[in-house]
């Protein structure tokens, strides 16, 4: 899942950063309100994580223009501002979420959970496609009971097949989701990071669950 952080207190954006890259997440980020419209017009991220007080473009204009533009990406707020009044204005320009510094970050990798399910419909952090089991908490999976040892790409890339079991991935939806700005999207890494995933989920005489649509994308079912 990517996400774009847009914070202008760089020791907070720093530490943000770090955090939810190493739960797993690719992440984007700016200290400018200006900037940050730009990244998030231009890019399909599945949330931004938007503080209130940015120079060039305050958030809530940041806000206003996203929604103007048909973003659709969920934004959780950062703000020092904690009265009623605040919270419902955030709200009213277009937020999912708001969050009062400071925070613990467990919390608001909670809310980042909640809200990327959200986006995708899907309300239990667990997720089962036939006798296989996705947590997306304790970012764990398993097939028939017995635990399956992923790297932290391999798990990006099944959760975002996942999060939309039964549905055509492209490549090109993958690359998006699931590398930094900037990453170079020519190579076919994704294919071998998917033939490793077979390779651990899909042992012998075992039905397939990764199928391939040639000229399409990869489809994460029971049947393909």
């Amino acid at each position: 899942m990517r996400i774009l952080v847009v914070e202008d207190y760089q020791p907070l954006r720093a530490a943000l950063v770090k955090g939810l890259r190493e739960a797993g997440y690719a992440v984007d980020e700016t200290g400018d309100g200006a900037e940050g419209l730009w990244y998030a017009t231009g890019n399909p991220y599945d949330l931004i994580v938007l503080d209130l007080m940015l120079p060039g473009l305050d958030g809530l204009t940041v806000l206003d223009r996203l929604r103007a533009a048909g973003c659709a990406s969920h934004v959780l707020v950062l703000t020092a501002r904690d009265g009623v009044e605040d919270r419902v204005e955030g709200l009213d320009h277009g937020a999912d979420d708001y969050l009062v510094k400071p925070f613990a970050f467990p919390e608001l990798l909670a809310r980042v959970r909640a809200l990327v399910r959200r986006g995708y419909q899907a309300k239990s952090p667990v997720i089962r496609v036939g006798d296989l089991e996705i947590d997306l908490v304790a970012r764990r999976v398993a097939r028939r009971g017995l635990d399956v040892a992923l790297t932290a790409r391999e798990f990006a890339i099944l959760e975002f097949l996942a999060l939309r079991t039964g549905q055509v991935v492209t490549r090109t939806e993958l690359w998006d989701h699931l590398y930094e700005f900037g990453s170079d999207g020519g190579s076919n890494v994704l294919d071998v990071y998917v033939g490793y995933l077979r390779r651990k989920l899909e042992g012998e005489g075992e039905p397939k669950l990764i199928h391939t649509r040639r000229g399409q994308g990869y489809v994460l079912a029971e049947q393909a």
